[in-house]
């Protein structure tokens, strides 16, 4: 029509049929197939990255809320109940870590270590927070990785396995905690056993104060030892660390300085006004 535009000549073919032309004119080179093959490789690691991501945010979760009952442990009438629901709770996040394990079959790793990490410094916290309470001492890393070996046992599992025994995968999957991973989870578990010991004067367990300070003392002599040879996020925790000891510390000696002339049910809010006086002249939030 008068004023329209003029139609090109080629546009009377579809574009379909000017790409299948224009690539059988020029068929791909073995440099464009290597480009795809390294694309579908990196898209194929992103892709787990993110599903690592996912479980690590599951693990962290889960975790924190293990912490959360752990710490009614004190408060609770029947202690041994809190730590059976604590087991439950900590097999269930193992289930998770299983899942992660099986993701890192046949794979590095330290190349989805950043993926993981947080996930395993919240378990080790967790873990150790409820060993602390059963056994007054510390989980070593060995103990927390044998927790960590996992066997196909539900029926599906093995009918799969057995089906597909030709891709050579195996019967046990295990995850390892890194030496870092444990240091930090550990440096976590005193900021809970500061809380622990508030909420232990709090209801009238005098003893357990001194415990902690004692225990305390002696895991922040061990993260000395380490100085700043150590990961950055160790030497970074470190400062932490040291002001959870100190409100353990003040807690003790106020229990021993003032502890006959306070009555027991006044003892946790002198405590908590000490530790806010203590973070305001630190600088802590």
């Amino acid at each position: 029509g008068s004023g329209g535009f003029r139609k090109r000549k080629h546009d009377n073919f579809p574009h379909g049929q000017r790409r299948e032309e224009k690539e059988n004119v020029n068929p791909p080179s073995a440099l464009m197939t290597s480009f795809k093959s390294f694309q579908l490789e990196l898209d194929t690691k992103h892709d787990k990255y993110e599903r690592l991501v996912k479980l690590s945010r599951d693990i962290t979760i889960e975790s924190k809320r293990t912490i959360f009952l752990l710490h009614r442990f004190t408060s609770a009438p029947n202690g041994e109940e809190i730590l059976r629901e604590s087991e439950v709770k900590l097999d269930a996040v193992r289930q998770k870590i299983k899942q992660v394990a099986q993701e890192l079959i046949g794979e590095d790793m330290y190349q989805f270590h950043r993926a993981i990490s947080p996930g395993l410094q919240e378990y080790v916290e967790a873990v150790s927070f409820q060993y602390f309470i059963k056994t007054r001492s510390l989980i070593s890393v060995e103990e927390i990785n044998k927790q960590l070996i996992f066997t196909a046992e539900d029926r599906e599992e093995t009918t799969n396995m057995t089906s597909n025994s030709h891709d050579k995968q195996p019967h046990t999957w295990s995850l390892k905690v890194t030496p870092v991973d444990y240091l930090l989870g550990v440096a976590d578990l005193t900021g809970e056993l500061m809380r622990l010991c508030i909420s232990s004067v709090g209801n009238g367990d005098i003893d357990t104060p001194f415990e902690l300070s004692q225990f305390l003392r002696q895991i922040y002599d061990g993260f000395t030892f380490i100085g700043n040879t150590g990961p950055y996020e160790v030497s970074k925790k470190l400062y932490t660390l040291k002001q959870s000891l100190a409100k353990v510390e003040n807690a003790c000696y106020t229990l021993k300085v003032r502890g006959s002339e306070i009555p027991k049910h006044m003892l946790a809010d002198v405590f908590s006004t000490k530790t806010e006086l203590i973070d305001q002249e630190e600088g802590l939030p």
